[in-house]
């Protein structure tokens, strides 16, 4: 494999990314948190990019995977600037958001940043406003306590870290108390045995935007990644089918 191209942002620091031209909107997927865009949802999509001739772009927020920075320095409104300074200088044309977990909620983030360039979005267990169900009161004590906590990963051999910083600043930019102003095509999939985000997140989600032209595809033996073959070609086929309509 190659190694992936970067891109200085202002203050000088290079995000990673890997920019597949083509036709038609540009797929651009957005890793959870802890992720990164070598990831196996990411890396079959780009394949079947490359297959289909379709342009796609993956990319590293700052502090993960190949990209410069400290994790620990990112909040959810950095990184959503980190996906609007890549797309802005690599991208002409529309776009079609993939957001996993935590990239669900950038992808709804970026689409009211971009409403003229985001045309579609597909979500993989997104995560939206987690930072306020999925925290109890004692986590939020701790928070403000120590500044941050680190807990086990059954995702990486690196703690689950979360700082204040994020915390605020998800709480700052939650989404699913008001209608999110969006009207293009959207996809939601989500596992019905996801132990980290709710499947009725997806069906609150659905609620809140304001297009009507979003479908919520639950599958009933689905885990948080949905990251099985069965998973992988059903993304795929949601993409395949949502691109055909923009």
């Amino acid at each position: 494999m190659t190694d992936p191209e970067f891109l200085a942002r202002l203050d000088g620091l290079k995000l990673a990314y890997r920019h597949r031209k083509g036709w038609g909107p540009t797929i651009v997927f957005l890793p959870g948190y802890m992720s990164d865009m070598e990831g196996g949802k990411a890396t079959a999509l780009d394949a079947w990019a490359e297959e289909t001739g379709r342009a796609m772009l993956r990319l590293d927020y700052a502090g993960c995977g190949a990209s410069e920075g400290k994790f620990a320095d990112g909040t959810l409104i950095s990184w959503r600037d980190d996906v609007l300074h890549l797309i802005d200088n690599l991208i002409e044309g529309p776009v079609l958001l993939v957001g996993s977990s935590m990239g669900g909620w950038l992808m709804l983030l970026v689409a009211l940043a971009r409403p003229e360039t985001v045309t579609g979005l597909v979500g993989i267990a997104p995560a939206p406003d987690f930072t306020e169900w999925g925290f109890d009161e004692e986590d939020k004590a701790r928070l403000q306590r120590d500044g941050r906590i680190e807990e086990h990963s059954e995702y990486s051999d690196e703690p689950y870290v979360t700082t204040l910083d994020f915390w605020q600043s998800g709480q700052a930019n939650r989404l699913l108390g008001d209608q999110i102003d969006f009207d293009g095509p959207v996809r939601l999939l989500h596992g019905q045995q996801d132990d980290d985000v709710p499947w009725l997140i997806s069906v609150k989600l659905a609620a809140a935007l304001r297009s009507a032209a979003v479908q919520t595809i639950l599958i009933k033996d689905g885990d948080h990644r949905l990251s099985r073959g069965e998973d992988i070609a059903l993304l795929i086929r949601t993409v395949d089918e949502i691109l055909e309509t923009l």
